[in-house]
């Protein structure tokens, strides 16, 4: 039987192994895998977003016509494809495995169990799954942009500061400079890390940094997973209706079995 993922959580490590795991949280690789997914997340955020609005307006513009509806069948099929996308990559990169949604026409083709183009395209506009993927596609754009930004921020910054001793001697030699500057003004004033102490305060923090960096990614990829989660995988409804249906033909399986017995 498969065993449940169970990453690395401040609280959930016994209090003699908490500072050893804290130091460790950094290195491990659900952190990077995160810091992987944030970084991808803003390439595919703007993709999905531009093609949910390009295709949602340009077929709302094209209802006066009979081509307005297929081209929203297509703009909401295009989004259940990048759902698809980004099912797979909360899966391999946030190990969250979201089930997938419901088919357009259901088990049976549909209420009246017919099939056709029109029959799909009319089960696609109806499909609130279809829906949720376009709420998907437009909310997850802004907080894209910010989780990379700190994403970007918080292991930049963290690896660079801790690591600021090795880095130090690039100024000096290559830019004329004795330190990292903090500040300038035109006036010719200016402060740089040059000092022992400064050059240890800088690593200090970029170790503190690193510190919290494992705690910033799991706060900022839970929103992620309750995203994805919650609009890309299939509603309540339509699990509970599946499993009506399968007890349904389970019992009618049953009752057939038990029928042939008789006779």
């Amino acid at each position: 039987m498969a065993t449940a993922y169970r990453p690395y959580e401040p609280g959930t490590e016994p209090r003699g192994h908490l500072v050893p795991a804290a130091l460790k949280a950094p290195f491990q690789a659900r952190v990077w895998r995160e810091f992987l997914y944030l970084v991808i997340s803003l390439p595919m955020a703007v993709l999905t977003f531009v093609y949910t609005i390009t295709m949602m307006a340009l077929g709302a513009g094209l209802l006066i016509t009979f081509l307005g509806v297929p081209v929203l069948g297509a703009a909401l099929v295009g989004c259940r494809a990048l759902g698809v996308v980004e099912r797979a990559r909360a899966r391999a990169l946030l190990r969250l495995d979201v089930a997938e949604p419901e088919p357009v026409l259901g088990r049976k083709g549909g209420r009246e169990g017919r099939r056709g183009p029109v029959a799909w395209v009319g089960a696609l506009l109806r499909s609130g799954t279809s829906w949720r993927h376009v709420i998907y596609a437009l909310i997850h754009l802004p907080w894209a942009v910010f989780s990379f930004a700190f994403a970007i921020a918080f292991t930049c910054y963290g690896w660079g500061f801790a690591t600021y001793p090795l880095w130090r001697w690039v100024f000096p030699r290559y830019v004329d400079e004795p330190g990292l500057q903090v500040f300038g003004d035109d006036h010719g004033r200016a402060f740089y890390l040059d000092t022992p102490f400064e050059i240890t305060a800088t690593c200090v923090v970029g170790v503190l940094v690193l510190l919290l960096t494992p705690w910033v990614m799991r706060a900022l990829t839970s929103v992620d997973r309750i995203m994805v989660a919650g609009l890309l995988g299939p509603s309540r409804l339509a699990s509970r209706v599946w499993e009506l249906e399968s007890d349904r033909g389970t019992v009618v399986d049953t009752a057939a079995a038990d029928l042939r017995r008789i006779e």
